[in-house]
């Protein structure tokens, strides 16, 4: 998949899953994984980013596997914001469908 595309849509994927759950930041690469290609070095500094910005809050929790591992939660402000990108997502790529239709269909 193109990198400029995976730039583009990887915040939204993080506060999709993050509106369902805490993660810690190798759980979100783990889960983002499994759908589009993602490296750990691509997450952290969005992470950082969003979290600067007020979208998270963290904390530590305890872990069995290790060291406590450091847990990021939506704040409110972050689904304001989820929902914003949703909607600037849908009206985004509705337009880019209807060019790839006309190009289709004027072939």
């Amino acid at each position: 998949m193109n990198v400029q595309f995976k730039k583009g849509i990887l915040e939204i994927c993080v506060l999709v899953l993050l509106d369902k759950k805490d993660c810690y930041g190798y759980e979100l690469v783990q889960r983002i994984s499994e759908k589009i290609e993602i490296s750990e070095g691509s997450m952290y500094p969005l992470l950082r980013r969003l979290t600067k910005d007020g979208y998270f809050t963290t904390y530590y929790q305890e872990s069995s596997e290790g060291p406590a591992r450091k847990y990021y939660k939506l704040t409110e402000k972050g689904r304001i914001h989820l929902r914003e990108q949703m909607q600037e997502w849908k009206e985004f790529s509705n337009a880019v469908n209807q060019f790839i239709e006309e190009g289709v269909s004027s072939e």
